[in-house]
């Protein structure tokens, strides 16, 4: 069997359709379903069934989907033992991060490790929980950043977890707000403030929208921007308010105060892999390098 048509087939169950697929891997929907038929070929099994319009996965084709993530983890395992004897990490990880993640903790990790291991190579990749899951499920990243509080999108027994930081939400706001300096704030005092949201079903769209109804009123979106930079320049220009993870303000580049909720919420951000066999020793490095930052950072709490 192709581990590379493994690797589509195993994308087909996670991401659920062939356009999907396709989109993920760069082909054309025809490409991957004439590969597809050639795993059929392969394995002498029928692994697809067509209804409608759609492809899904026959019995056969979902056994073989979940078993080939654990052959292709275990090939790259073998990949890295045959680079280094499994002492030396060596070899390509990939680190998928949400964007405030990437500048405060993935950049910072990977500088030390290119110190340290000269034969790691790790590449970043901007995604957010929403996109992240997926990716790591179906291989193309091999850890992520993420939240355990993104409902829509659970972390599932699949995953194992390692805890990063605990992070506060902040109502931020322009300098000379009347939130500004205030302590602890009430959102429903807001209600009819022009409010700069992230894009919808992101994690923050959604956990800001939860905040704002649940102090019962429905907040004036003015702007959406999936850049939390164009967020707080929006906010320092005095055209909105906005919801964010601490980690995201940058007092030292925006003119912007921040305000706690007064009732203290928290996200916690954690790593997490693929479970399985025991993380290859390039996977366990980068693990380390992010659980273990050389300089703390503020704003957050460590785990």
């Amino acid at each position: 069997m192709n581990p590379w048509r493994l690797r589509l087939l195993s994308q087909l169950d996670t991401l659920g359709t062939v356009r999907a697929v396709a989109q993920a891997a760069n082909l054309s929907p025809s490409s991957v379903s004439q590969q597809l038929a050639v795993l059929e070929s392969e394995t002498r099994t029928q692994l697809l069934e067509r209804t409608g319009r759609r492809v899904r996965l026959t019995p056969a084709g979902l056994i073989l989907a979940r078993r080939a993530r654990a052959i292709l983890d275990h090939m790259d395992s073998v990949e890295a033992e045959l680079r280094g004897f499994g002492e030396e990490p060596a070899g390509l990880v990939r680190l998928g991060a949400f964007q405030s993640a990437i500048h405060t903790m993935a950049v910072p990790a990977v500088t030390r490790l290119k110190q340290a291991h000269p034969h790691l190579d790790v590449e970043v990749l901007q995604l957010e929980p929403h996109e992240s899951m997926p990716a790591l499920r179906v291989g193309d990243a091999d850890i992520i950043i993420t939240t355990t509080d993104f409902d829509e999108l659970p972390l599932g027994p699949d995953l194992d977890l390692v805890p990063l930081a605990r992070d506060p939400i902040l109502l931020v706001v322009p300098p000379g707000h009347p939130a500004a300096g205030r302590g602890a704030v009430d959102l429903a005092a807001y209600a009819d403030e022009p409010w700069a949201f992230d894009m919808p079903q992101s994690y923050m769209a959604n956990l800001a929208l939860r905040l704002c109804r649940q102090s019962r009123f429905e907040p004036r979106v003015v702007c959406r921007f999936s850049n939390y930079m164009m967020t707080l320049q929006h906010v320092e220009a005095g055209l909105s308010i906005a919801l964010l993870p601490g980690l995201t303000v940058d007092r030292s580049r925006y003119r912007v105060a921040t305000a706690e909720l007064a009732t203290p919420l928290t996200r916690t951000i954690t790593a997490a892999v693929r479970r399985g066999s025991p993380p290859r020793a390039a996977v366990r490095a980068v693990l380390e390098a992010l659980r273990n930052p050389s300089d703390e950072l503020p704003l957050l709490s460590r785990e």
